[in-house]
């Protein structure tokens, strides 16, 4: 995977998401990435699934008007969510948290390859800022 930054689109996996997420006019693609995090059955989740997912949970949060910072690359995604103007549910809230979960468990690929990295403190206070933006102040896990 060719990653160039830490946030949910510095990868190969997020942008070709995201390029096909302009395919939809309804929450379906983000949705079903959620779910195919949440519902694996494998025992370790796969890093592009997981990369996908942080750019679909990047969507719910530029959904709920908490984008990140500006950037460039993000600009079609932007337009798509202007265009979009869908409700995210409470039911998509809930996936959210649990594919939160399973992104930054021990048996994720993509947070073990980050932390394997130099950059994997970095990375973990860039997901935990996406899940302050999806989430809000309950998404702070219990210690």
């Amino acid at each position: 995977m060719a990653t160039w930054a830490l946030d949910a689109f510095g990868n190969d996996y997020a942008m070709d998401w995201a390029q096909d997420l302009h395919e939809y006019k309804t929450l379906e693609l983000v949705e079903t990435t959620l779910d195919n995090v949440i519902d694996s059955t494998e025992a370790e989740l796969q890093a592009p699934f997981a990369a996908e997912a942080l750019a679909a949970l990047d969507v719910i949060a530029r959904l709920q008007g908490r984008p990140g910072a500006p950037d460039a690359a993000t600009a079609e995604v932007d337009e798509w969510v202007a265009a979009c103007r869908k409700k995210v549910t409470p039911q998509i809230l809930d996936k959210a948290r649990l594919a939160f979960e399973r992104i930054l468990s021990d048996a994720s690929e993509l947070r073990q390859l980050w932390q394997e990295s130099e950059h994997g403190d970095e990375w973990q206070a860039e997901v935990a800022a996406l899940r302050l933006r999806v989430l809000g102040a309950q998404s702070t896990p219990a210690a």
